[in-house]
């Protein structure tokens, strides 16, 4: 098997349905380092899984995926130059006409995404299932963080458009601003009826799950959903137009990393049978 692709994606970029694109970024990580390992990881401990999803009883050989590779985010000094690196990247996907699904890296690698989203989808909405709200608006000095990440989301999409699952840490102030803008959702069957026909990104940071599902994080939370609640939640999502996702803080531990990686990789499988639709 050829590990530096992901399980099943055997089609070019060009002729795809949705394409797997890794961010190996993580230079504002404040607690343990490492995401950047997490899109190579992420590919090889996809040889463990099978191609079919009993739940969306689908195979990865019913779908054209495609796996890109990864942004060359290493060759570049600073925030604004990866970002620019990244945007180039996913620009280049959507262009192709194939729906994205990003592999971080960490959080803030979203944001290039969801620009590059919104030039396309101007009234996209942007789903979080996280366990932090990241809604600083600095965090040691920087506006641009791994925890200010949503912050600057909803600076772009505004109002009633960035909605919030599985959190359960943030600050006084973050919390404040979340009850203002009403963006956490308690119950995600309740999305259904709001983002019906609307353009929808999905941002699935993977220490929405417990540490005890998922320890290799790089800011794990205590008390956060079992993986079978997170499967529940990304089908329940089956019947919006969910445009483009990412995974992201999958931080591996050193040497390969342990079998966090398969759960890394398993809810990139359903992701992308999410992504695909119909297709």
């Amino acid at each position: 098997m050829d590990l530096t692709r992901f399980l099943g994606a055997d089609h070019a970029v060009k002729d795809s349905r949705v394409t797997l694109l890794g961010a190996p970024f993580d230079g504002t990580s404040s607690f343990r380092p490492g995401a950047r390992f997490g899109p190579s990881s992420a590919r090889t401990w996809s040889e463990v899984l099978e191609t079919y999803s009993p739940a969306f009883r689908k195979d990865l050989s019913d779908m054209k995926l495609a796996d890109a590779g990864d942004a060359d985010t290493f060759a570049v000094p600073g925030w604004d130059a990866v970002s620019k690196t990244i945007r180039g990247r996913v620009r280049k996907v959507l262009s192709s006409g194939s729906r994205l699904l990003l592999i971080g890296g960490e959080h803030l690698v979203t944001l290039p995404a969801v620009e590059e989203h919104l030039k396309i989808y101007p009234d996209l909405a942007v789903l979080q299932m996280d366990a932090h709200l990241d809604l600083r608006d600095e965090h040691n000095g920087a506006r641009y963080s791994h925890a200010t990440v949503m912050r600057r989301v909803l600076d772009h999409v505004g109002k009633g458009r960035l909605f919030q699952y599985g959190v359960r840490s943030g600050t006084r102030e973050e919390w404040e601003l979340a009850e203002k803008e009403r963006t956490v959702v308690p119950d995600i069957a309740a999305l259904g009826g709001i983002l019906k026909g609307r353009p929808v990104y999905l941002s699935v940071d993977l220490d929405v799950l417990d540490p005890s599902v998922m320890p290799e994080t790089g800011t794990p939370e205590p008390g956060g959903i079992t993986f079978r609640e997170l499967g529940s939640a990304i089908y329940s999502l089956r019947d919006l137009d969910v445009v483009g996702a990412d995974a992201v803080e999958y931080c591996p531990w050193p040497g390969g990393g342990g079998p966090s990686g398969a759960v890394a990789a398993k809810v990139l499988r359903e992701l992308a049978f999410l992504v695909g639709g119909d297709a």
